[in-house]
């Protein structure tokens, strides 16, 4: 399996995004959401997504599943999230996803790419799991902005803003050229319908002499660009699939080790809510309002 970027134990919630001068990024990202994904569905599944930091954004959705490899990260989901019925909370591996087709009108993935290794295998998996009808808005780092461009005509890096393969600047790390991600979103099976362009202005000296507010604003004026060129480092895309229509399951998980969907609590009576596999019999925890779909028990 490809190496995995594990933020299981880590400080992410406060190391990086609280009391890290970090506003003006979250709010920019807030707003290209609002933009790209529908106000409302049945069903929606956030991949990667840590802390909960972009969960009120989901207010619109019968039922909203949050997706991590790290259980550390959901537990602080839950806990800031409360005890709100519409979320469940799922450990797994994004390259084997715990749910059976077809079964999300929408997916979200936001900074979550550029840690991925193998993007096609991922790109599959959501191209998998989404409805015929559905909407993806995903988030990737362009290699190709404009202070990239500048640093290397300058000669102060040492890859190329223009090759189309990706860049691992920092182990698990990756930057990728925007016509070769738009490449792998076409042979995953995925449409790109919209392109927003975001953190033009992600710089510390514009960060210290203009408010926030204002260079929000100024974000979201600019954002649309991406339509034409991608000069920012970061992308939003926007993207429903190529499938013909399917009938709806009746089941929800999948085992991620065999896929059968026979996935059942047998010990209720004894007070175990794991769920098990009736096709290859593994166990699959769930203990605090969160499945674990990992490691088997």
């Amino acid at each position: 399996m490809p190496r995995i970027c594990d933020y299981e134990g880590s400080r992410y919630r406060t190391d990086f995004w609280e009391g890290q001068n970090r506003t003006y990024e979250d709010r920019t990202e807030r707003a290209a959401m609002r933009k790209l994904l529908p106000s409302q569905g049945k069903r929606l599944i956030e991949i990667g997504a840590g802390f909960g930091r972009l969960a009120d954004l989901y207010q619109g959705y019968h039922q909203v599943v949050l997706l991590d490899y790290a259980r550390t990260q959901l537990e602080q989901a839950r806990d800031l999230l409360g005890h709100d019925d519409r979320f469940i909370y799922v450990v797994a591996d994004v390259y084997k996803l715990p749910f059976v087709d077809d079964v999300f009108d929408a997916v979200t993935m936001v900074r979550v790419m550029h840690h991925l290794v193998e993007v096609p295998m991922a790109l599959q998996e959501l191209h998998r799991i989404i409805a015929p009808t559905g909407t993806a808005v995903i988030e990737h780092a362009s290699k190709s902005h404009l202070k990239a461009i500048i640093r290397w005509l300058l000669r102060r890096q040492p890859w190329s803003p223009f090759d189309p393969t990706p860049t691992e600047f920092v182990d698990l790390n990756f930057n990728f050229h925007p016509a070769w991600m738009r490449q792998q979103f076409e042979l995953a099976g995925f449409c790109i319908q919209k392109t927003r362009a975001l953190s033009y202005y992600r710089l510390d000296l514009l960060k210290r002499l203009l408010p926030t507010p204002l260079l929000v604003t100024l974000d979201e004026w600019t954002q649309p660009t991406g339509n034409w060129w991608q000069l920012a480092p970061s992308l939003f895309l926007q993207a429903r699939v190529d499938k013909p229509e399917s009938s709806p399951s009746d089941e929800f998980f999948r085992c991620p080790i065999c896929e059968s969907p026979e996935l059942v609590r047998l010990g209720l009576k004894s007070g175990d809510t794991s769920l098990t596999c009736q096709g290859c019999q593994r166990r699959w925890s769930y203990s605090g309002g969160i499945y674990d779909f990992k490691t088997p028990l």
